[in-house]
């Protein structure tokens, strides 16, 4: 069913694509569905838990539930987005994906994935706020500035991604229509087309450079204002309180961070040492482990949510 290109041959726009996952695997890639198939279970159960709980109880009505509320639904649209095919290709093999799917689901990927990192980012704010100028903390962080954000995160997602999609779709020809991927990424689809793909790559890696620097500076400068905040605060119990409050948030940060970067660098600079398929491998990774991660990280730590979940899962007993 997939072809390998050929030299000098061409196709004309293809009416679909063909996924093969990870190259190099075979059959034994279906294995990979008893990994990837219960992190996609725990992203739908735990993200849609949260959804629930934060909806159904007024008193988490607060900024800092609701960031955590656009956490999860980002989450549950991210894993969505890659998982049914990923574990389609895993345990059927490479499977044909329409092309105008392929650039849908290429838009959706990587547009969530800068909400993700915007949404980090606004949360690491808001806990900066609440702990240096707890005071001010109702007046600074409303629930309409909330919406605000999350309204203009959405934008900025969609005007930074939506040359992804329309860059691919200015080429007529490509070298084949196998894609060595289990999901439409950008650069893998770039690398089937025949053509000047320059604006491709230099709109990839600006944008890639760009997003993840500025959010990062900016969690790393909020959480230095954290620090500084803390380590003024009288007593060592008041200080583990406050360090307290934040480590679920440090917990999301590092699952989202620390395997993305990872998989940019090895993509960008580890094509010679690093295997084609541990770079596929771990760009799913990097995609579905925080948000399978996400919902536990602040199920155990935060409190308020923790003794919601409780309560609503905990049968309760009978009183005579």
């Amino acid at each position: 069913m997939a072809e390998a290109p050929q030299p000098n041959s061409t196709f004309s726009r293809p009416a679909f694509f063909i996924l093969t996952g990870l190259p190099g695997l075979g059959g034994a890639q279906a294995w990979l569905t008893l990994v990837f198939g219960p992190m996609y279970l725990l992203s739908l159960l735990g993200n849609g838990a949260l959804l629930a709980v934060v909806h159904a109880d007024t008193a988490l009505h607060q900024p800092m539930f609701l960031l955590l509320a656009v956490l999860a639904a980002t989450d549950l649209g991210l894993a969505t987005s890659v998982a049914p095919g990923l574990l389609a290709v895993l345990w059927l093999g490479p499977r044909p994906v329409p092309y105008a799917a392929c650039l849908v689901q290429m838009f959706f990927v990587h547009a969530l994935t800068a909400v993700e990192s915007g949404v980090l980012l606004a949360m690491a704010c808001d806990r900066a706020v609440a702990v240096g100028r707890p005071l001010h903390y109702p007046v600074l962080v409303t629930k309409a500035r909330v919406g605000y954000a999350a309204l203009a995160l959405a934008l900025k997602a969609v005007a930074i991604v939506v040359p992804f999609p329309l860059l691919v779709a200015r080429f007529g020809h490509f070298r084949a229509r196998t894609i060595a991927h289990a999901y439409c990424a950008h650069m893998a689809v770039v690398e089937l087309v025949v053509g000047d793909t320059r604006a491709n790559n230099l709109y990839g890696l600006a944008l890639s450079l760009a997003v993840s620097s500025v959010d990062i500076l900016g969690i790393t400068g909020s959480y230095g204002l954290i620090a500084h905040a803390v380590l003024r605060l009288p007593t060592r119990e008041a200080r583990a309180k406050a360090f307290g409050t934040c480590s679920s948030h440090v917990g999301v940060i590092l699952a989202f961070y620390v395997p993305g970067l990872f998989s940019y660098l090895t993509h960008r600079f580890g094509r010679r040492t690093v295997p084609k398929p541990v770079h596929i491998l771990l760009s799913n990774v990097y995609l579905l482990l925080p948000p399978a991660l996400n919902p536990l990280i602040y199920g155990a730590r935060t409190k308020q949510i923790r003794g919601r979940l409780l309560e609503t899962f905990t049968p309760s007993r009978s009183r005579f």
